[in-house]
Formats: structure tokens, sequence, C-alpha cells
């Protein structure tokens, strides 16, 4: 049997369907490996429970696994639900040179509650904070479109949830 710190490291090479520059490690969805028997099981919580790239993560991470002579089995469990707390920094830096900017805020903020506005995003192409939301819903569910007054650029936010 392979130790989890090295299934860990292979799987850390599997890029997300939707933002091929973030790991599925990195953005925090690999929740807990184990083996039964001869088979490693690899739970994967996903970022939301419609996510419709679920069948190509659990297709990459048995396919990974099993080009290391692994056995593997991906498990799915949606509680707790994942948070973009789970981001690991390297996944947000990946994120941030990629043009998207990372939540600026933890997904438990009771900040919020006094908060007028949302956070200060700054722009991922010139980073300025002079931004500003285009829509509450962006290229997939978990961004929201913002516009750099500054640069002008649109560009994607990764909500904090």
């Amino acid at each position: 049997m392979v130790d989890a710190n090295t299934i860990m490291q292979w799987l850390d090479k599997v890029p997300d369907p939707e933002i091929p520059v973030i790991s599925l490690v990195d953005l925090g969805i690999v929740r807990d490996i184990q083996w039964q028997d001869d088979t490693c099981v690899v739970t994967i919580t996903p970022t939301y429970s419609g996510c419709p790239a679920m069948y190509e993560m659990e297709q990459s991470i048995i396919q990974t696994l099993e080009q290391q002579g692994v056995k593997a089995q991906v498990k799915t469990s949606l509680s707790p639900a994942w948070t973009t707390d789970w981001l690991s920094e390297k996944g947000r830096q990946a994120l941030q040179n990629y043009g998207i900017a990372p939540p600026k805020e933890q997904s438990i903020d009771i900040s919020g509650i006094s908060r007028r506005s949302g956070p200060t995003v700054t722009c991922p192409l010139c980073h300025s904070t002079q931004t500003r939301v285009i829509s509450h819903f962006g290229s997939t569910p978990c961004k929201a479109l913002y516009r750099c007054t500054q640069c002008g650029e649109p560009f994607d936010y990764f909500k904090a949830h």
C-alpha cells in the first residue's frame, strides 16, 4: 500500500476540469484517502452538489492512480459542504495568475452582517482595487463577473462560499 502523502502528491497533478490551472488538491475537494483491502478510496467533496464536472474529476482521479499501479475508487461526500476556505494558498495564487481573483473573505464571515457592500476585490491583471461587480453570476456558479475601472478589463471573482 502507498501512503496517503504519496497519493496526495499524485493527485496534486490532476487539474480541475473547469479551471485547469488549479489541481483538485489545491481546490480543496480531496477530503480523505483510505485503504479498503487493495483499493485506495479517495473521498471528494464537490464545490457544489450539482457540479457538472464530477464524473470527469472521478475518472481523472481513478486514471491517475491506476497509472501508478493503484486500484482506486472515488467516494463523494456532500457533508460538510465544500467551502472556499479549503483552497490552498498555492491554489489561490494559481487563480490570481490565471486572471481569476481568489476569494477575499472567509466563507463564514460575520462582518457581512454590518457590511453594506461586498469585499474590495483586487483586479488580477493590474492589481487595482478600483473594481466593481457587473454580475453576481459568472462563467460558473462559483464565480461573479467584475470589471476593473483602472484597466477596463472584465475578470472573474471566485466567490466565497
